[in-house]
């Protein structure tokens, strides 16, 4: 019987670790091939790592809620396949060099025995793979590993902060992390369940969500600007040619691929909408890459990334969305197309509503609420006179960051995307 490492599969380029969620299989159990072993998440995208040998799971490497690091062994599977590995090539040393590798080998020991040192998890402080290894490398004690200053998300010390604490040990103690003032943040008020009541745990994707949003307003300075904006002729012309637009690309027309391509050409015209912030740099993205709320079963929202977006015409709009969305929907999204995103767009209208004030999502500037189109009576200005029309109308919310949009940007910016819906060519593909 042949043994079988299970790896982390490379999820994507910008994807180095993820957590196990949970074990499909248990010890014991028989696995075929090509079978889901475990469930893994990433951010907020949920996966599955199947097994690429049938035969017995019979040993499990990590526990539910540990982060994996890419190309790490996740599970030891026992399997009568045949494993092919590298022929093993085999140098005979001479006496002198054998002598001198033990050498070396018992200082290795004995230093190991001086310096090393376990390194756990503490508190609410949590080290990863990466930093208890070099860590331990490096002979740190818990205590100063403790003590170092994390600049990670909620604290966590990275692999340039363990490295940096390296490269300058002995030059000064290292400084303590400095305690958080009692009174930076209100503490919220207590909340009493009644015997009637039913409580619900908020799902990992759930708290994810409510992190980032929590995290997102207290980063940014927001503040919206609306327009309202008719589109009495793209409702026309969507109902004119969405059938014959199927039939010949293959592909269903909704209005998402529209607003997104009138986006993607004001982004263009507006390049200081498409930035991020990172501390007191303001970095100018070469691409633009529009991020797509989606919603899911669950009721949570979740943000593909259609790369490129500027360089699509309205076919490849409807592609990407199309794909992006049903895919969404069946939990079926690669790590990396939710990650790069320069803008955002949601559609508040799907819901019913008029019009709504989003959220910016980190590390973007801005975000655009779509509202509900709605037959309105209006006043149509034309050469012979202004009258009372029935008219498709809808509002635009736009969410910015005025730490570095100013009212004037935020507002044209949103003003063109309008513009360029109520010039739509109604003459165009077909």
């Amino acid at each position: 019987m042949a043994r079988f490492e299970l790896k982390l599969p490379k999820m994507g380029e910008s994807v180095a670790e993820a957590t196990v969620t949970a074990w499909l299989k248990e010890v014991g159990d028989t696995i075929e091939m090509d079978e889901a072993v475990l469930e893994i998440a990433t951010d907020k995208v949920d996966s599955e790592v199947p097994s690429e040998v049938e035969g017995t799971l019979v040993e499990k490497l990590f526990d539910v809620d540990d982060v994996v690091q890419v190309g790490q062994t996740l599970a030891i599977i026992e399997t009568d396949a045949e494993i092919e590995d590298a022929p093993a090539v085999s140098i005979e040393p001479t006496e002198q060099e054998a002598e001198a590798v033990e050498e070396v080998e018992k200082q290795i020991a004995q230093a190991k025995e001086v310096t090393q040192t376990t390194i756990a998890n503490t508190g609410d402080r949590f080290y990863s793979p990466l930093v208890r290894n070099i860590a331990e490398t490096e002979g740190i004690s818990q205590e100063e590993l403790d003590a170092i200053s994390g600049t990670g998300k909620e604290g966590r010390v990275t692999k340039n902060d363990i490295l940096s604490y390296v490269e300058n040990r002995g030059a000064q103690p290292a400084k303590p992390a400095a305690a958080k003032p009692a009174a930076s943040k209100p503490a919220p008020s207590p909340v009493v369940a009644s015997g009637g009541d039913e409580i619900i745990e908020m799902t990992r994707m759930g708290k994810l969500i409510s992190k980032h949003m929590t995290d997102s307003i207290q980063t940014s300075a927001h503040v919206q600007s609306f327009v309202e904006c008719d589109v009495t002729n793209i409702w026309n012309w969507r109902n004119k040619v969405k059938d014959a637009f199927a039939e010949r690309e293959g592909e269903r027309l909704t209005f998402t691929p529209i607003f997104m391509e009138a986006v993607a050409k004001a982004l263009k015209d507006f390049p200081m909408m498409n930035i991020s912030v990172d501390g007191d740099n303001i970095i100018k993205h070469k691409n633009v890459n529009l991020g797509m709320a989606a919603a899911l079963p669950d009721g949570n929202l979740i943000v593909p990334v259609i790369k490129n977006a500027d360089q699509l015409n309205l076919v490849g709009m409807a592609t990407a969305v199309n794909d992006l969305a049903n895919r969404a929907r069946n939990n079926k999204l690669k790590p990396d197309e939710i990650q790069g995103g320069t803008y955002t767009v949601t559609n508040v209208g799907t819901f019913g509503s008029v019009m709504g004030t989003p959220i910016i999502n980190q590390p973007q500037v801005g975000i655009l609420a779509l509202g509900a189109i709605r037959k309105v009576p209006a006043v149509v200005e034309t050469p012979e006179g202004d009258f009372i029309g029935i008219r498709y109308r809808m509002f635009l919310s736009h969410s910015y960051d005025h730490r570095v949009v100013n009212g004037a940007l935020g507002g044209q910016f949103v003003k063109r995307v309008a513009d360029y819906l109520e010039a739509w060519d109604v003459d165009r593909y077909f």
